[in-house]
């Protein structure tokens, strides 16, 4: 097969303990899954149906930099855990949802948050606040037969050392499991995709100069600096 220019490279992201990348299909991220991050941000934490967003697959950043984005003044930190799936289908069950997970990831959903608000207000999707270059820090996925299916145990965000968001994965208003169910009705999931599966409370500014430590309970420390 013959292309008009040569075709963009696929995405790889770092697997603990293999020297294979896993190759990225789709992002996929839930809004407001944990209930004090739904307060904060003016939202009745009650479960009502999910909603999801994406980004795009070039947005996810091994690195451990975070470029400061242009034409934003308040770029908020958001930690979350990332699923990354081996395979898919649609409408999976829940009791099956688990069986197509390969593995886990600590990963963060930076926001341009005055650029998602004013489109809020317009009535506008999200992309210039949630999709832009490097907007998704991510560790390396740890492999489910290396990490098991963490459902419990802290989440949390530091700032030079100072913890800034504190909650737990059993506080999720929707399950990993229920999420991909969910999500598989409106999209066919595929190997290759990630979800991430939302935020605690706490959710702030980063300027240039911050050193993150995001944590999640299993899957250790992830380090971001902020250039």
């Amino acid at each position: 097969m013959t292309y008009c220019f040569s075709p963009p490279p696929v995405i790889g992201l770092p697997v603990r303990g293999q020297k294979a990348l896993f190759p990225v299909r789709r992002v996929y991220c839930i809004g407001r899954n944990f209930a004090a991050h739904a307060i904060e941000m003016g939202h009745d934490p009650d479960r009502e149906p999910p909603f999801f967003f994406q980004k795009n697959p070039d947005n996810l950043d091994p690195s451990g930099n975070f470029p400061y984005p242009g034409n934003s003044n308040d770029v908020h930190h958001e930690v979350e855990l990332a699923v990354a799936l081996k395979s898919g289908g649609s409408d999976i069950i829940v009791a099956d949802a688990l069986n197509h997970v390969f593995g886990y990831a600590v990963a963060l959903d930076m926001t341009r948050r005055d650029l998602q608000g004013q489109a809020k207000k317009a009535g506008r999707p999200w992309e210039t606040g949630k999709a832009f270059e490097h907007s998704a820090p991510i560790g390396p996925i740890q492999p489910v037969t290396a990490v098991g299916h963490p459902a419990t145990g802290p989440i949390e965000l530091l700032i030079d050392g100072q913890r800034r968001q504190s909650g737990n994965l059993d506080q999720m208003i929707w399950k990993v499991p229920e999420i991909i169910s969910y999500l598989s009705k409106y999209f066919e999931l595929a190997a290759g995709d990630i979800i991430l599966t939302g935020t605690p409370a706490g959710v702030g500014p980063v300027q240039r100069g911050d050193r993150l430590t995001a944590s999640i309970a299993g899957l250790g420390d992830w380090n971001v600096a902020v250039i």
